[in-house]
């Protein structure tokens, strides 16, 4: 390494100092640690693409709401643990609005963002059924859903889509719901890591199957409406966001503030559970909850315990951003275009200096520019990579904790502002010349 502008000696000291076993296989928030210790000990800024942290200002709406319900004394008092009629009734308005589901505002429950919603959701998923106890994953995904059934005990099964998608998906799915083990199926979409989109084809397979074998569809919506290629951003007028609701009843959607409305800080988004699952009856789950109605399951056997509710003011700033995107006054899709614009200038830089896409298209499709891409080099591992990155004053996370079978990198748009990317590229630069591609 000529080129490199982290010193090795300083990056050799803070890597073993991090006792981390492998720097390529570390956690997103452990790398997060590690490129500020290598920030503050070489006095290099880095351009930090491991975290999935909103980068726009967050939504006026519901800032403003927020402060009205301080103001009014929320603070003061515990919120129902099913959530205030605000937030719900938008919840259901938005369901309907763009999904084109009904989902009565009963079934949509605020959690602490959609990491508690789906550890809740996971820890009775985990219990309504003694014959069933494994959860399968539909990867590459987020790392840390699986960190969550690992703390729980919850059996986990997985595997890469990319190699099973259209038709191929249904096979693949109906060999692993066959067994009669599965209780519940998680994918994200967008994809986080690949930004893949599942398509309408896919998620009829996936709801079909889901009523064959009775399993429980959790459908993650973390960047609802950014698969930028179609504009899912206008009240009750198609297109609307794809969703397995159209296929099944078996399906509870998390849907997060965090991306699309930039209200990650306050923690707080929504479980819309369908109504026929709500109301459904488990007599296994009653050994372990109590209750037997999966709706009661999930707000007193699992959010209650974990956090009696969620913050009282945050569920009025939720409902306050629903409001105004249900009325049509505020369009959240014209703030977060930005993403979109940014990772394509990004792309370019990537491309300019030998490195691949390793996941470049969704069935023939070039990959929407969005929140995430991934990425590779000739001759590197995803963790070789990651670490080999770290001395040009890049971070990111190897896709190799996100339940991939494809070596490379998980690269994140947000926090990267528009002035950084000739930076970028000038160290992506520096990192081809000391990695020539034989």
């Amino acid at each position: 390494m000529k080129n490199n502008i982290v010193p090795v000696e300083i990056a050799q000291k803070v890597f073993s100092d991090s006792n981390l076993p492998c720097i390529g296989k570390a956690g997103i928030r452990e790398i997060n640690k590690l490129a500020r210790d290598l920030e503050a000990a070489s006095g290099v800024k880095f351009i930090h693409m491991e975290m999935g942290n909103p980068g726009l200002p967050a939504a006026q709406a519901g800032v403003e709401a927020q402060i009205k319900a301080l103001q009014d004394g929320v603070a003061a008092t515990y919120p129902p643990i099913d959530g205030v009629p605000a937030v719900k009734n938008e919840a259901s308005r938005f369901i309907k609005n763009f999904l084109d589901l009904d989902v009565d505002a009963k079934n949509c429950i605020p959690t602490v963002g959609s990491m508690q919603g789906a550890f809740a959701t996971f820890m009775i998923c985990g219990h309504i059924n003694k014959e069933k106890n494994t959860v399968l994953f539909i990867d590459p995904g987020f790392p840390v859903h699986k960190f969550q059934n690992k703390v729980l005990g919850i059996p986990m099964e997985n595997f890469d889509i990319y190699e099973y998608r259209g038709e191929k998906l249904r096979d693949k799915l109906e060999s692993i719901f066959a067994t009669g083990k599965i209780h519940s199926v998680l994918y994200s979409n967008p994809n986080n890591p690949t930004w893949v989109c599942l398509t309408e084809e896919e998620l009829q397979i996936i709801g079909e199957l889901a009523n064959k074998y009775d399993v429980i569809v959790l459908e993650d919506l973390a960047y609802f409406g950014m698969d930028f290629r179609k504009d899912y951003s206008h009240p009750g007028v198609a297109p609307y966001q794809p969703t397995v609701g159209k296929y099944t009843d078996n399906y509870i959607l998390m849907i997060s503030s965090s991306k699309a409305f930039s209200y990650a800080g306050e923690r707080c988004a929504i479980l819309g559970i369908s109504d026929k699952l709500a109301d459904r009856v488990y007599p296994d789950l009653k050994e372990f909850c109590g209750q037997d109605i999966f709706l009661r399951g999930i707000l007193f056997g699992a959010l209650h315990p974990l956090s009696s509710g969620t913050s009282h003011s945050a569920q009025y700033a939720v409902a306050g951003v629903l409001k105004a995107v249900n009325d049509g006054t505020y369009n959240y899709r014209e703030d977060v275009l930005e993403y979109g614009q940014k990772a394509k200038m990004m792309k370019d830089a990537f491309l300019a200096n030998g490195f691949e896409f390793t996941y470049d298209e969704d069935l023939g499709e070039p990959i929407a520019d969005g929140f995430y891409f991934t990425y590779c080099y000739p001759g590197f591992t995803g963790p070789e990579l990651l670490e080999a990155m770290l001395y040009y004053g890049i971070s990111a996370i190897s896709l190799d904790t996100c339940g991939s079978t494809r070596q490379g990198i998980r690269a994140c748009t947000s926090l990267i502002q528009r002035e950084e990317i000739p930076v970028l590229a000038e160290r992506l630069k520096r990192f081809a010349e000391d990695h020539p591609i034989k």
